[in-house]
């Protein structure tokens, strides 16, 4: 597109802009091709999409955004109530590419109590409402298979197909079946069971799967006293029967107060590209639906725009009716007849604070999802949270630890472990022995080895790390602080982890002077941290170990000057111990490993004027 197609373009556009008015509505952006790529609402149709327009807007995507569009149209309504309905029922029917995705591909269950003569009652996934009436759908299936069992064991709804009819009855042309005779069925088809029976089992059925269970306790109570009163005991056993039945299940579900009854909670997680919105309905203080929406971000979209989004969409999918809404923060949204709550305590804090801790549950599995499909993705995060804990410049895709090792001084050993991408490399491992520190000074000995690692590196001209960390406290990053930056001059940034008294790595430390990061020890992130940690001291002891075991076995044999490994082996192999060597005569060493050596060893074990040896 020239300068001048582009101007033309946003002098049509602001043309249509001058002439909204100023009322509620849905606008639609068409791009070139006259398909639909944006779909809004607002509260004043003119002043929000002349916002689009202006200069100082400074969103990347919405710039994008606005590049594209070539045609605006328009519809105004009565509400913003009306206007987020329709901004809705568009997005679903034209699915526009910069409008937030609502991702959704599972088709939960529902409870069917279908229309017939005698109720069945069933889980499907098939929605045809002249069929009968459906609860649910059900996101969580354990929960809609505990509320079948209890109706189940409650009422013994039929479970047959035959089109039962009143006429069939009467003629006879239904037999009993095995469900009667295991006492799962009333048999209502031969009218063992009454049909006004029957259809107050159901109608209690459909209190439960409404939620009303406390209604259908109190009308057992009740009917258990009176029954007791006649002395119909054995009535008032069965009543009893399913009166525990009831109260046993509601017992188990999540129950906050009996005074809150028929509220939608709402509370919403997110991160840059994704939200995730989560929904609970409470009725009668119980919660008996509870589901968290996944929607793919288009346009940085703000958590009031997504929950707008969300509370419509969850609303109109469960046909919910409530009058009272709790949000985890006010969003400007007017609808009629309900009231917006933002609990600060209380039962309805509970509420939130269980629908946020369901939200963030669903977020986390679907991490772990993405990332055992992917598992350069968790690298990726887990990088990312570095990053942001320390304010680091960029993700630490190079991470380097130190360790020292030794006992009172001797074989004083260091060692340092690379990771990249948080992953052990191996190969870049190194090893260090103490050239230039006499005796157990962990400080001197860690600034000879931080000095020798980097300065090889920038004379090699070799990758610096993005991060080290250093095995200890304040005083470590203190000396790698002095070697780094003010002996090299280079500007790497440096964490410790400190120990507490039981020698149990506690804390995360960053910065000059350090302080304590505030990071969960049980945290995943925390937990990588130590296992960089316990890599470089496993490391470290081990260098330390084979040095020791090294030294310990040295021999005498090794003193001989002109004496090599392989005519060492030589005379261990034929005399088998230091000792025989030492009282061999030479003219044996000299048949084993020539004349010269020979005699450098029977010298060196026989010196001249030695009288042991004469």
């Amino acid at each position: 597109m020239t300068k001048e197609e582009n101007e033309r373009r946003l002098a049509h556009l602001k043309g249509i802009v001058s002439s909204l008015p100023e009322k509620p509505g849905s606008y639609q952006y068409y791009d070139a091709d006259g398909t639909i790529i944006y779909v809004g609402k607002a509260k004043n149709l003119k002043s929000r999409v002349s916002s689009y327009f202006h200069a100082e807007v400074d969103r990347f995507k919405t710039k994008v955004l606005v590049s594209k569009i070539h045609n605006i149209t328009y519809t105004v309504v009565n509400t913003e109530e009306d206007a987020l309905l329709l901004e809705n029922s568009l997005i679903k029917k034209y699915n526009p590419r910069y409008n937030v995705l609502l991702k959704d591909g599972k088709t939960y269950p529902s409870i069917c109590i279908t229309n017939e003569l005698y109720p069945r009652i069933f889980k499907t996934r098939t929605i045809n409402k002249k069929w009968g009436t459906y609860y649910g759908p059900y996101s969580h299936i354990s929960s809609m298979y505990a509320v079948l069992d209890l109706i189940k064991k409650l009422y013994h709804p039929r479970t047959c197909r035959f089109p039962i009819t009143e006429e069939g009855i009467r003629k006879k042309k239904y037999s009993v079946c095995l469900e009667y005779h295991i006492k799962n069925c009333g048999a209502p088809c031969v009218a063992k069971q009454t049909y006004d029976d029957y259809q107050r089992n159901i109608a209690q059925a459909r209190e439960i799967l409404k939620g009303n269970t406390r209604e259908i306790l109190r009308s057992l109570h009740e009917e258990m006293g009176w029954l007791a009163e006649e002395l119909r005991f054995e009535e008032a056993e069965e009543v009893k029967r399913k009166y525990l039945l009831i109260d046993s299940f509601v017992t188990k579900s999540e129950v906050v107060s009996h005074t809150i009854n028929n509220v939608d909670v709402f509370s919403i997680t997110n991160d840059d590209k994704t939200a995730f919105i989560n929904y609970i309905h409470v009725s009668n203080g119980s919660i008996n639906q509870s589901f968290t929406f996944e929607y793919k971000k288009k346009l940085a979209e703000t958590d009031e725009e997504l929950l707008a989004l969300g509370i419509v969409e969850m609303r109109g999918r469960f046909k919910s009716r409530a009058r009272e809404i709790i949000l985890p923060k006010e969003i400007d949204l007017a609808m009629d007849g309900v009231t917006i709550t933002v609990p600060q305590r209380g039962d309805k804090k509970t509420l939130l604070d269980l629908s946020v801790m369901n939200g963030k549950q669903y977020k986390f599995d679907r991490l772990k999802q993405a990332e055992k499909l992917n598992p350069e993705q968790k690298a990726v995060r887990l990088m990312k949270e570095i990053q942001d804990y320390l304010h680091l410049p960029e993700m630490p895709y190079q991470i380097e630890c130190f360790d020292n090792s030794n006992i009172s001084g001797t074989d004083a050993v260091a060692a340092c472990v690379v990771f990249k991408r948080l992953k052990p490399s191996k190969k870049d491992y190194r090893k260090y022995n103490i050239k230039t520190i006499e005796g157990p000074d962990d400080y001197a000995s860690m600034k000879e080895v931080v000095r020798r690692r980097y300065m090889r590196l920038v004379e090699e001209q070799q990758p610096l790390p993005d991060l080290i960390i250093a095995d200890g406290g304040k005083g470590q990053m203190e000396v790698i602080r002095e070697v780094v930056q003010d002996e090299l001059n280079l500007d790497i940034p440096i964490a410790g982890l400190a120990k507490d008294s039981r020698h149990r790595t506690n804390e995360l430390l960053y910065g000059f002077p350090p302080r304590v990061i505030g990071m969960k020890t049980d945290s995943e992130l925390f937990r990588l941290l130590t296992q960089i940690q316990d890599e470089v001291h496993r490391f470290a002891v081990t260098f330390h170990r084979d040095k020791r075991s090294k030294h310990q076995l040295h021999s005498e044999l090794d003193e001989i000057k002109g004496i090599g490994i392989k005519t060492r082996e030589t005379l261990l192999s034929k005399l088998k111990s230091v000792k025989r060597i030492k009282e061999a005569e030479a003219a044996e060493l000299e048949e084993i490993i020539g004349r010269a050596k020979g005699k450098l060893v029977y010298t060196h074990f026989h010196p001249p004027g030695d009288t042991a040896a004469q």
